[in-house]
């Protein structure tokens, strides 16, 4: 939960030689603090009694948390972190916070010339703007007062330069306190009110609007059911545009799909033609190797496998597609050879015309055996 306390600039102001301007504030006492039970999220009550014990107050964890913290010039309506640091930031705890009595005592450094003129010039008073957690254990302080709850876990967020703080019945110490969380109230008598001053401010939709108490109250939850339904809004917005695209990414990919499909498809021509050529691989391979398995292999293993049957191992290993292929082109135009697929006149041609020698001699005989038949030719 935010809150807000009022703290006082400690000392005389003083200039550095950069310009800068130095200062020293307590922030965050310990004891018990008043706060409205609207803004502590119990309506219900109309002052909730607030416990900060000296164990949360000095805890080494939330002095930490003091240092480097950002000074601002009023509250900011978010809290002050890297994104919007340069933004909101005119100075800072310069170095770490130290305890003094029941306060904490902060060392400043002012390095903004606005924010340097509005201390000069009467903006003396800061607000400290810290989240923390309540413990809504009711109990007693070591000295008998009673409490509601407990501040747990005190982390500081900023410290905002304001204006004189307000008085008034129930009134709120610091400034534009409706843009940070919690500040505490302060009761006072019929007497002690001060009429023209028993108003308090509230930012409507950025405007600065004077009501009294209840009135505010009422604001404050009309805007927070506001603030609530704008962000049921915009959930069940973001929630329609992730399911719209959730389903235009199923349709995508059911497109593509159907898309994928339709580019394997085969028309009929097509598939004649892949079963041919498929057969036509098939005959050529077990022409190669008879018993070769060629059931659920692709062409590629075919050709592959039809190899490493006529070859062995040996033939294939390390070695590209292109190779393989080749050797199985080779392999097939043997076996076609073998099987008396070649051309004899082809041979011939390639070969040259050769003499067989038997035949010769068959040949001499003859011609001498028709010679010796027309012997007597000769001699009549």
């Amino acid at each position: 939960m935010q809150f807000t306390d009022a703290v006082t600039v400690a000392g005389k102001p003083r200039r550095t030689a950069d310009g800068y301007l130095v200062a020293e504030a307590r922030a965050v006492r310990t004891g018990i603090q008043l706060y409205a039970g609207s803004e502590v999220g119990k309506p219900e009550m109309p002052v909730v009694r607030v416990y900060r014990g000296a164990d949360q107050v000095f805890a080494q964890d939330s002095l930490q948390s003091f240092s480097h913290a950002p000074i601002t010039i009023d509250h900011p309506d978010v809290a002050v972190d890297a994104s919007n640091w340069s933004t909101l930031a005119v100075g800072e705890v310069s170095t770490a916070a130290k305890k003094d009595g029941e306060w904490v005592m902060l060392p400043l450094i002012l390095k903004d010339a606005r924010a340097i003129n509005a201390v000069e010039s009467g903006k003396r008073e800061l607000s400290a703007g810290y989240e923390c957690s309540l413990d809504w254990t009711p109990g007693k302080t070591a000295d008998g007062q009673p409490f509601d709850a407990q501040q747990l876990g005190i982390k500081i967020n900023h410290l905002a330069l304001v204006d004189k703080a307000r008085a008034g019945s129930k009134a709120r110490i610091g400034d534009d306190v409706g843009k940070w969380g919690a500040s505490p109230v302060t009761l006072q008598t019929a007497d002690e009110r001060i009429p023209e001053m028993d108003l308090r401010k509230v930012l409507v939709d950025g405007l600065q609007v004077e009501t009294t108490d209840a009135g505010a109250t009422a604001i404050s939850k009309l805007l927070g059911d506001l603030a609530s339904s704008a962000a049921k809004l915009t959930d069940a917005e973001t929630k329609h545009q992730a399911a719209l695209a959730a389903k235009d990414a199923d349709l995508a990919k059911k497109d593509a799909e159907i898309d994928g499909l339709k580019a394997k498809a085969l028309s009929d021509a097509d598939l004649d033609k892949k079963v041919t050529a498929r057969a036509d691989l098939i005959g050529k391979a077990k022409a190669v190797a008879k018993d070769i398995k060629t059931d659920g292999l692709s062409d590629a293993a075919i050709r592959k496998a039809a190899v490493t049957a006529a070859l062995g191992d040996a033939a294939v290993a390390d070695k590209a597609d292109a190779y393989i292929d080749a050797r199985f082109d080779i392999l097939v135009e043997d076996a076609a050879k073998k099987a008396g697929g070649a051309d004899p006149f082809r041979t011939i041609v390639q070969g040259g015309l050769q003499t067989n020698d038997a035949t010769s001699q068959a040949d001499q005989a003859w011609t001498q055996s028709v010679t010796d038949l027309n012997a007597w030719r000769k001699e009549a």
